[in-house]
């Protein structure tokens, strides 16, 4: 950091390769994120609580009461015919000076800014399959999470449909112009989420007439 204080390490353990990135103190500075060359990464909010876990399978991203509000899988741990809960790209600023990008497995961005330099680092990996060749028990999601990314599919639509209306307010018939492609792709993914971690046809058809209003 500018102050002096240590912002990034990389250190090798045996085999295995960590990235930490601590706060900016000269004594007892805090742990913000770790990176694991295996695949398991954490990020920590200012307070200590978990804001991101990632690991071979997918990610958690929380809110600092400690609640779960994202899951996803990493699309090449998956089959083309089993449906997920798709990543969108994730940005955190962990400080003034060090934020993490997340695209994909293999594309974890930790980059570091101050005083015109900058240095980025790469501490994404692939998935690393089972010696049994299978891959790990799927992230389970409950009821209410699919409810929530049907809701967050939903608050979408409506805000493009106004984004529409305020842009080209003399268009009639809004009801029947179809939502973004995007939209309605990830409208199809969290129906088939609900087939694949087997929730009931009630919940589906909650989703469905969520996200089909």
């Amino acid at each position: 950091y500018p102050s002096g204080n240590l912002a990034v390490m990389v250190v090798r353990h045996k085999a295995k390769l960590v990235c930490i990135v601590q706060e900016d103190k000269p004594t007892k500075a805090k742990i913000q994120a770790v990176f694991r060359s295996r695949g398991r990464s954490t990020c920590y909010y200012p307070s200590g609580t978990v804001w991101i876990n990632m690991d071979i399978q997918g990610g958690q991203y929380f809110n600092q009461t400690g609640s779960r509000v994202r899951t996803w899988r990493w699309s090449n741990t998956i089959t083309s015919s089993e449906p997920q809960a798709p990543l969108s790209p994730i940005f955190i600023s962990l400080n003034q000076h060090v934020g993490v990008r997340i695209l994909g497995q293999d594309k974890i961005i930790v980059s570091y800014l101050a005083m015109g330099q900058q240095a980025k680092f790469n501490v994404g990996t692939r998935v690393q399959v089972s010696s049994s060749g299978q891959l790990p028990p799927p992230i389970h999601m409950s009821e209410g999470e699919v409810l929530l990314l049907a809701f967050r599919v939903r608050i979408l639509q409506l805000l493009d449909r106004l984004r529409g209306c305020l842009t080209f307010p003399s268009i009639k018939h809004w009801d029947k112009i179809k939502p973004p492609v995007f939209l309605t792709t990830q409208a199809w993914k969290i129906l088939q989420l609900c087939t694949s971690v087997g929730m009931s046809n009630e919940l589906r058809s909650s989703v469905q007439a969520i996200v089909n209003a």
